[in-house]
């Protein structure tokens, strides 16, 4: 069956896992490894590399950076954050999102470790996969995560970069995904569809998250609503004419960080953006070219919290 592990492949990713722990946990080096699994030192060795291919082993550097720390620290007074992570950036690949993942995914776990019931909402696309991905698995049930977005096409197929279940499955928790496609065919079409009890009831609990998470994108030829083929080249132009300077979670706002009123967004099925206050609404994102969809957004107040790289950071403060 498609997805399903054969055995041999399970008891291989479990000699992996054991490698990995043995060597990045316990310190044991490759001969030791391959003495104390049975196995050649060559074997030992394909075993702890298959633990990091299989993201069976995240390293997360527990020590603060002076320069991320300084530029968190401006940007949090200077924009009355919440909350502000600046990672290191990589010179070679400024857009890289690993490390703005495991930083996310580090404060998403500070909240599924509440024993108190909270409501986490989330966003979809990249780089709150790559986020997801890194979070590491336990069981909370005492939560409830929900989509603040759409997870079906026009067509009803599945939007490839809803998070949701993903995580729901990693931490044992309650989770809604959102029942309606990220745009309607009318606004006539979207009274209907929001008028549904499963959509009424997912649309209360995004209104009442306890921490939200989202990402943030630009709008271009390279937007994700363009490649992602929510957005047509006709409607780009249009929303360009408009001042658009970014999206979140499909709807999109202009350079002062404003809803736009459009065609666009009169089809959009996504939960209304949360008003932030005192819980924190997150953007995750780095980046060159989202540094004027983030401004926006900080501008506009649409979050009140930021988790970036260096280089975005220092572009945001400039």
């Amino acid at each position: 069956m498609t997805g399903v592990r054969s055995a041999t492949e399970t008891t291989r990713i479990d000699d992996a896992a054991r490698a990995g722990w043995l060597y990045y946990v316990a310190g044991n080096t490759q001969d030791e490894i391959a003495r104390k699994l049975g196995v050649s030192r060559q074997t030992a060795q394909r075993l702890v590399a298959m633990a990091v291919a299989e993201r069976l082993v995240k390293v997360r550097i527990d020590h603060p950076i002076g320069r991320c720390m300084d530029l968190a620290a401006a940007l949090r007074d200077r924009l009355n954050l919440t909350v502000c992570e600046v990672v290191p950036s990589d010179p070679a690949a400024p857009d890289l999102l690993a490390g703005v993942a495991i930083a996310a995914a580090a404060e998403l776990e500070k909240v599924l470790r509440s024993e108190e019931p909270r409501i986490i909402a989330l966003g979809t696309g990249r780089t709150l996969k790559a986020t997801v991905d890194q979070v590491s698995s336990m069981t909370c049930p005492q939560h409830r995560i929900v989509s603040l977005v759409g997870n079906m096409t026009s067509d009803g197929s599945a939007t490839p970069f809803n998070v949701t279940i993903r995580i729901a499955d990693r931490v044992g928790a309650r989770h809604y995904p959102y029942p309606l496609p990220v745009l309607a065919q009318s606004p006539d079409e979207l009274h209907v569809l929001h008028a549904q009890e499963p959509v009424r009831n997912t649309l209360a609990l995004c209104a009442a998250a306890d921490f939200t998470l989202v990402g943030v994108g630009q709008i271009g030829a390279r937007a994700p609503l363009v490649v992602d083929g929510f957005l047509s080249l006709a409607e780009l132009d249009d929303l360009l004419a408009r001042d658009a300077a970014g999206e979140i979670t499909s709807w999109v706002y202009d350079g002062e960080g404003r809803l736009l009123d459009c065609p666009f967004n009169r089809l959009v099925a996504s939960a209304p953006l949360p008003q932030p206050g005192d819980k924190p609404v997150v953007a995750v994102a780095v980046g060159e070219a989202k540094v004027p969809a983030l401004k926006a957004a900080l501008r506009g107040r649409l979050v009140n919290g930021l988790i970036t790289n260096e280089l975005t950071a220092e572009r945001l403060l400039d």
